[in-house]
């Protein structure tokens, strides 16, 4: 399952941080990373810090955005420290373990989102995610390097081995696909007023939590995307305002 993983750090701004990421993820045997945006990865000290892991510092692939990074996966858990009214249901590292051997298939691609040193990752960008997850720490400081968080999901992810099987697998529409439902779902409720024009987000982001709860699969994808056409065509004529 590791090689379907990939480890994403968002505009990571230690050279050493992710050299230390890299050597992190070798040691549990995980070798895709991919950077959004950020600091020079190849800058002396990621070199130094990667140690017998420069090969998975080499091989790492950059995105301009976490959109475009995630895109080809459908599973994702963002990794934050915060909650709060949009990072709701807060998985564990073994929570997050538990989900990705219930849900992966042999062709199914996942990946691990870490946020900046210092902010995380955004309310937007957690949004992105199809999960949201974090490692209890203690109340009194509970800040962890990047790299020693990077460890621990990946410790918990190695031990999860392979799917148990069973049933009818999974095979999730991946982030792509999702996002593009997503952007179309915003552009038919905009058409019909559902959304709020001053803050069409706030709905939306609960929206995404439901869609995201569903597991939907291609297919499902592809008959709500219909749903929704037949919508824009029927509301053509609408111009905005409820009737009372």
């Amino acid at each position: 399952m590791n090689s379907d993983i990939s480890i994403i750090l968002v505009e990571p701004q230690s050279p050493g941080n992710i050299g230390m990421a890299c050597r992190a993820m070798k040691n549990m045997g995980f070798t895709s990373l991919r950077l959004v945006k950020g600091c020079d990865r190849f800058h002396p000290e990621a070199l130094k810090f990667a140690v017998a892991a420069k090969d998975v510092l080499e091989a790492a692939q950059v995105f301009p955005d976490l959109a475009s990074a995630l895109s080809d996966c459908s599973l994702s858990v963002g990794t934050t420290r915060r909650h709060g009214k949009y990072r709701q249901e807060i998985l564990t590292p073994p929570e997050v373990s538990q989900r990705f051997r219930e849900s992966a298939t042999s062709d199914c691609r996942a990946a691990l989102v870490f946020g900046r040193e210092d902010n995380g990752l955004t309310t937007e960008e957690l949004s992105l995610c199809r999960w949201h997850a974090t490692i209890p720490t203690s109340a009194e400081y509970g800040s962890l390097n990047l790299a020693q968080s990077v460890l621990l999901f990946c410790y918990e992810l190695g031990k999860a081995g392979q799917s148990p099987g069973g049933g009818r697998p999974l095979d999730l529409a991946d982030s792509g696909e999702m996002e593009t439902l997503f952007t179309h779902l915003r552009a038919s409720l905009e058409r019909i007023g559902f959304l709020n024009e001053q803050n069409p987000e706030h709905i939306m982001r609960s929206l995404r939590r439901i869609f995201f709860r569903a597991d939907l699969d291609s297919r499902e994808v592809t008959v709500l995307r219909g749903m929704l056409t037949q919508i824009d065509w029927a509301s053509s004529g609408f111009d905005g305002r409820k009737r009372s």
